[in-house]
């Protein structure tokens, strides 16, 4: 069996950890780093949580701590999604091993200038580590093997405005940047993780039956999630985008209808700030940048995160 090679960008707070774990107990899958950015939370919040979700897997994949703000705007957080450390009921989480360097951005360049079109890019948080790489070296677009994105919303609505996904919203500027790199990209918008794709309570409880510590760390660690999304976002269960994303980048059949446009991102208007627009029907006439998930296979999105935690 030919080993993958993954790095893993992300603002660790509960659904990230569960991608996380999905990646590190894939059983073709080596991921080589983990770099992170703020986000969900602020830097070393997301870092720790990162560091500890490795740990719980009985790994030691290396963590970079990158950008804590975004590249132009003030720095948000989702804590009043995620709670106030970002993994629900856990609290404050304290890994054994540190930061492996606060360098996320050089590594980034570093490893895949070393070792061009062999690693994938999955991207869990807002694009700010990785536009900050492509400022420094626009080479990295074409070392990158393939990058899916957790972000954005192809013509559907937003999950932190009526218009834009969080991790866009951050930081348009930087989603702007790698949009228009020419890296091969698959956007995963946050709509694949709503309605039949997120879990039930059967479902949730079928995953604590499994009664393993990685299956009670992911239910636990998304307990405040689990509670806002239904309270706030109206959701019926557990909704996961980041687990949905890498269930794509671990098994490509999750993602059952794709195809390639011109994809753009709203910057200047603060009423659409973040909206990443989809040229379905080709109207401007722009060469496609981007390709974009269109629908998922739900019930094999969550066997493999089963399979995963077992």
């Amino acid at each position: 069996m030919t080993t993958r090679r993954f790095i893993i960008d992300t603002d660790t707070a509960s659904d990230d950890a569960v991608a996380i774990v999905m990646a590190l107990q894939w059983p073709d899958v080596e991921v080589d780093a983990i770099t992170v950015v703020y986000g969900n939370m602020p830097l070393k919040i997301a870092s720790a949580n990162a560091r500890y979700s490795v740990e719980i897997c009985g790994k030691e994949t290396p963590v970079y701590e990158g950008c804590a703000h975004p590249l132009l705007r003030s720095v948000a957080h989702a804590d009043w999604f995620h709670g106030p450390y970002g993994m629900g009921k856990l609290g404050e989480l304290h890994p054994q091993r540190p930061a492996a360097g606060q360098n996320a951005v050089a590594e980034l360049i570093r490893r895949f200038g070393e070792a061009p079109g062999e690693i994938t890019l999955v991207t869990l948080g807002p694009l700010t580590n990785i536009a900050a790489a492509l400022i420094v070296e626009p080479r990295l677009a074409e070392w990158v093997k393939e990058c899916y994105i957790m972000g954005g919303a192809a013509n559907c609505v937003g999950n932190v405005t009526p218009a834009a996904e969080f991790n866009i919203w951050c930081d348009p500027e930087a989603a702007r940047i790698v949009f228009h790199s020419g890296m091969k990209c698959l956007m995963v918008g946050w709509e694949h993780c709503r309605f039949d794709s997120a879990l039930s309570f059967e479902e949730m409880a079928a995953i604590r039956a499994l009664d393993t510590p990685l299956a009670h760390f992911a239910l636990d660690c998304n307990s405040y999630a689990l509670e806002a999304g239904m309270t706030i976002q109206g959701a019926s269960g557990l909704m996961l985008p980041d687990p949905v994303t890498m269930a794509i980048a671990l098994d490509n059949r999750v993602c059952t209808r794709r195809s390639r446009h011109y994809v753009d991102v709203a910057c200047a208007e603060e009423l659409t700030r973040g909206m990443t627009v989809v040229d379905e029907l080709n109207v401007t006439g722009h060469k496609p940048n981007m390709e974009v998930c269109w629908e998922i296979d739900k019930p094999l999105w969550k066997e493999i995160l089963a399979q995963t935690l077992r």
